[in-house]
């Protein structure tokens, strides 16, 4: 019996070996499927991820880098590359305005105040729309048109993300197009809208007729030059291209609108702040920062014209640009049509130091008098 029990625990003690083991080999097994699984699914989403950054790069070539408008929106699919050089048309619009430019990129900055040297295939658009195409040659040559920047500003591009912009509107869709309207309902419109007007007319803003009252609120005699000035008798055509269309002077500082208009810089600042934001000459929609300096060639013309010396003495011929620096040279001439007298006394003018000081706070007065 001592032997049996021997023998049974040997048999005993080999099962717990043998058990031992085999939950030793299910352990090892399990964790290499564990590891197997954890690499699996890392490449699995590592596809996904660049599968989506390939979907995301592929609807950012359908949208506009400045804007973000679809190019779907445009029935031409019109479109311009961000990084090339600068089409015909715009060059020819740039040659016009006496400025230069070789690519888009410079362009853009000038417009639109962002660059685009440093954009990113998988975050930024590499083309822009049809339409910012259009608002930068209206910037340059100033032609009036309806069209407008849809933004504040450009669009801050980001990269792809669970929350992407770009990937959720697109993926939503396009929003139904209104059906059109029945004929028959259209004319019932036109008609009713036509009794309507009258019956009671739409008002409209009054257009200011009376050159008066804007010479008026300018009321620039005595820093502008008339047009009666000049050496020359041109014809009065000319003499209206070179002169303002509030005070009808000679040109000073001048300004150009959108609307192709030219005007003092100080005459059309007082009437924007006094009349309202439109031109003065027809009455379109005009703003301060719209205002641009014309070309250099008409400047350069402006600045030679011949005028007569207003002085009695003095018949010369001088050009607009050296005008006030000749009437600064006659310093003893009493003609007051010309320039402001500096000294009104009969003694010669004594250094302000060696005055007394009631005489120097009253040639201090003067000196201020003449500065204003």
């Amino acid at each position: 019996s001592h032997v049996a029990n021997h023998d049974k625990g040997k048999v005993a003690d080999s099962l717990d070996k043998a058990s031992e083991e085999q939950e030793d080999v299910d352990s090892l097994r399990i964790d290499t499927e564990g590891d197997n699984s954890v690499a699996t699914t890392d490449k699995d989403a590592f596809r996904m991820n660049q599968r989506e950054t390939e979907a995301h790069q592929v609807k950012l070539q359908h949208l506009c880098r400045i804007c973000g408008g679809s190019f779907k929106a445009d029935p031409y699919k019109r479109s311009h590359p961000v990084h090339g050089p600068v089409d015909n048309v715009m060059q020819a619009v740039l040659r016009k305005k006496e400025k230069r430019a070789t690519s888009w990129p410079e362009l853009l900055a000038k417009v639109f105040k962002i660059d685009v040297r440093g954009d990113i295939d998988t975050i930024h658009p590499t083309n822009f729309c049809h339409n910012c195409w259009h608002f930068i040659q209206k910037k340059f040559s100033n032609v009036p048109c309806k069209v407008y920047f849809p933004r504040k500003g450009p669009v801050e591009w980001h990269p792809h993300s669970s929350n992407c912009e770009v990937c959720g509107t697109l993926s939503r869709g396009v929003k139904r197009k209104l059906q059109a309207l029945n004929p028959q309902v259209n004319k019932k419109l036109r008609i009713m809208a036509r009794r309507a007007r009258q019956i009671r007319p739409v008002r409209t803003p009054k257009q200011v007729n009376s050159k008066s009252l804007m010479k008026k609120i300018v009321n620039c005699n005595k820093i502008h030059l008339s047009t009666k000035n000049f050496a020359v008798d041109y014809p009065a055509d000319f003499v209206k291209a070179v002169s303002c269309q509030i005070c009808e002077h000679i040109l000073a500082d001048p300004v150009e609108t959108t609307c192709k208009h030219l005007f003092c810089r100080v005459c059309i600042l007082k009437c924007l702040k006094v009349m309202g934001s439109y031109c003065p000459a027809c009455l379109y929609p005009c703003f301060p920062t719209d205002l641009v300096s014309p070309v250099k060639s008409f400047l350069s013309i402006l600045n030679n014209l011949p005028l007569r010396c207003p002085v009695k003495e003095c018949d010369e011929e001088i050009s607009l640009e050296k005008y006030c620096h000749h009437l600064s040279s006659h310093k003893d001439v009493k003609d007051k049509e010309g320039y402001v007298h500096i000294n009104k006394g009969g003694r010669p003018r004594q250094h302000l130091l060696s005055l007394t000081r009631r005489a120097q706070k009253h040639r201090l007065r003067e000196l201020k008098l003449q500065v204003k």
